[in-house]
């Protein structure tokens, strides 16, 4: 794996885990379309829905006092300039995690800049997080 992507990678991952926002708009690309696929219902987004998305989420996060819990699956190099990331992501709440995740297959690409930014999204939203305990992680 490309040092620079995992470096990127982990500022990616600090940023979802501190719910910070502000930073998180900068590594969107604008360019940004996504899939989410939330009780067998499919739903097709772009960077300004993906931003209220992850905004309310994070509200969430913080009203609640609680806090990410994110597993990296698999990492794919895709091209020599996208990334794949494959992880899950759910919550704890009073220290106890929920009993779903959802499952991110993150799609980055260096631009001219040399810079990674998050150009695709699938969601698979709602898994059974006992479904999938020992098969990924």
């Amino acid at each position: 794996m490309d040092n620079s992507f995992r470096k990127f990678l982990d500022n990616f991952l600090d940023i979802w885990k501190r719910s910070s926002l502000e930073e998180l708009k900068y590594i969107i690309s604008n360019d940004y379309k996504a899939r989410e696929i939330s009780g067998g219902e499919v739903v097709d987004f772009g960077y300004e829905e993906a931003i209220n998305g992850w905004e309310q989420g994070f509200n969430f996060v913080k009203e609640n006092d609680a806090q990410w819990e994110l597993n990296e699956i698999s990492i794919l190099p895709l091209r020599d300039d996208e990334t794949m990331a494959i992880m899950s992501a759910t919550l704890v709440i009073e220290g106890k995690s929920l009993e779903t995740v959802n499952l991110f297959f993150e799609t980055f690409k260096r631009n001219e800049d040399n810079s990674w930014m998050l150009v695709r999204s699938y969601i698979e939203a709602g898994v059974v997080k006992e479904e999938i305990d020992g098969k990924l992680f």
